[in-house]
């Protein structure tokens, strides 16, 4: 069966692929997303996962989403709310005692004081320094990388995205450089003297990052977590009021509205190419879904080795994604509780249960957890981040009960030794809760149900490869322009008419809406449409 075709057809509902439908829309294209599960999302949802409670399955916490995306497509208008966390991280450390940071600077340098003065003192000039080198990223990732096959034009453009670094100081130049290059670890040396307090900072270059904190270029990773902001407030972290599936369905309603036809339970089996060009899907029930141009809001691994025909591809290209690197070490557990996690080090509820709550009280734990899943598949000491949002969105679970999200590192994407993580995964999840109980030793008791995604599941329920939730290593060789290759970080595909819209695209991974947003500003480029401005 072939259907009428559309201006853009999309593969995948996820976040960038509504966000890019609904600009593609909105300047007058007709537009069909065909999305494998029976709901739009893709790993940004809310489902029941144990009777009378419900969560964020995948992802689960608010702060990249791109300002001019909730303006634009009318988020909040939609039903989206967003509450900030009173404090970002509260972090149990082995002897007992605790930090709390984030809320203001003088609330953190104060429990930066409990662990040591010097690093109390450098918090601002750090702050500072980090806020330098972010806004000049954010500014970046507005915009489309150069192509390096186009010539001068591509040098004009680089110099052109570039040009805010070189008119910097020679400390821009320098920190830019280290965050770039360095690891975590050596990058914090150099600002921090204080175990807890490096380890609180050292946590986001391993989030979502199969690598420890002495990876050369992880430092990056850390930058790449500091972008956002939640309502207004630049670096901010926040909880969406119904779940991270409150910001997809605000987002469903905005294409909806400007005519986006939206397929449920229509996976696509392979791409349509004809002399080179895209030119639709070819669904697994067998309908031909046509289009002038396709965009995929997929892993580049996932669309150039299993949808995409062989045939169709150059071999040094094909080479190439063959090698593109996967896999983010991650097992996401949803809990039902019947009450609280009660802390040892701060007993109690408090501000700290509405805040991300890291077990991984130094940057050697987290070294030795990635080291230890590379030989044995996972780490006897998991890194593990605990947000309770029921402790602030009573929708979620029944009166006086919570639900919490468990991401965790590090879990090998492939185990060694031909091992299945279907073998291995209940273990795997049981080894979690007591290294919870450890340091809140009501919480395993408290369990009532739980549903536990191995690196294996979160591929086969969303399409994540290797688990990989960005879509693609975040390394300086897979950044940019080279995201996913040379000569294809513009958006544009290895075929003609085909166009990368997700988080395998610049500016990478995180609820950010921004590589869809940046992908409909190129496709309505190439078809003549103004962007930024109804039909």
């Amino acid at each position: 069966m072939t259907t009428g075709k559309h201006d853009v057809v999309i593969i995948g509902g996820g976040h960038n692929g509504l966000v890019c439908a609904f600009y593609l829309a909105r300047a007058g294209l007709s537009v069909r997303i065909c999305e494998r599960r029976g709901v739009v999302g893709g790993a940004a949802v809310t489902e029941e996962f144990h009777p009378g409670f419900r969560n964020s399955v995948a992802s689960y916490t608010v702060s990249l989403l791109n300002p001019l995306v909730i303006r634009d497509m009318g988020l909040a208008e939609h039903g989206l709310k967003v509450i900030n966390r009173p404090i970002s991280n509260f972090l149990p450390t082995e002897d007992g005692r605790y930090l709390k940071a984030g809320g203001s600077l003088e609330q953190t340098q104060a429990e930066f004081r409990k662990f040591s003065n010097t690093d109390a003192e450098r918090l601002p000039a750090y702050y500072e320094r980090l806020e330098n080198v972010a806004d000049v990223l954010r500014d970046i990732s507005l915009k489309t990388p150069p192509n390096p096959e186009k010539g001068l034009s591509a040098a004009l453009s680089a110099a052109s995205q570039l040009w805010p670094v070189a008119r910097g100081d020679a400390q821009l130049h320098q920190d830019v450089l280290d965050l770039f290059t360095k690891s975590a670890r050596v990058f914090l040396d150099a600002w921090f003297d204080s175990d807890p307090v490096k380890a609180v900072f050292g946590f986001d270059a391993v989030v979502g990052n199969y690598a420890s904190p002495d990876t050369p270029g992880s430092a990056y990773v850390l930058l790449h977590h500091v972008f956002g902001e939640a309502n207004g407030v630049k670096g901010a972290w926040g909880h969406a009021v119904g779940g991270m599936g409150a910001i997809t369905q605000a987002m469903r309603k905005a294409c909806e509205g400007v005519g986006v036809d939206i397929s449920t339970d229509a996976p696509v089996k392979s791409l349509l190419v004809d002399d080179g060009e895209a030119v639709g899907v070819v669904l697994e029930n067998g309908e031909e879904v046509h289009g002038t141009r396709v965009a995929a809001n997929v892993n580049p691994k996932l669309l150039y080795t299993r949808l995409t025909p062989e045939d169709a591809l150059d071999p040094e290209f094909r080479r190439r994604m063959d090698g593109w690197r996967c896999g983010s070490g991650t097992l996401r557990m949803n809990v039902a509780l019947s009450e609280l996690p009660d802390f040892t080090c701060l007993p109690g509820a408090g501000e700290h249960h509405q805040s991300g709550i890291i077990i991984a009280p130094s940057l050697d734990y987290m070294d030795r957890a990635f080291s230890e899943a590379k030989l044995n598949g996972w780490s006897s000491k998991p890194i593990v981040e605990m947000l309770i949002p029921s402790a602030v969105d009573d929708s979620l679970a029944p009166p006086g009960q919570h639900v919490a999200s468990l991401f965790c590192q590090q879990f090998a994407p492939e185990l060694p030794d031909g091992k299945s993580w279907a073998d291995h995964r209940e273990a795997a999840a049981d080894l979690v809760i007591d290294t919870v109980n450890q340091y809140a030793p009501n919480f395993k008791q408290s369990v009532l149900g739980r549903m536990v995604l191995t690196p294996q599941d979160l591929e086969d329920k969303f399409g994540l490869i290797g688990g990989d939730i960005m879509h693609g290593a975040m390394t300086l060789d897979q950044m940019w322009a080279a995201r996913p290759a040379l000569g294809h970080g513009d958006y544009r595909g290895a075929l003609k008419r085909l166009y990368h819209c997700g988080a395998g695209a610049h500016p990478g991974g995180g609820v950010t809406g921004l590589p869809g947003r940046n992908a409909a500003r190129e496709i309505l480029k190439d078809a003549r449409k103004p962007f930024g401005a109804a039909a």
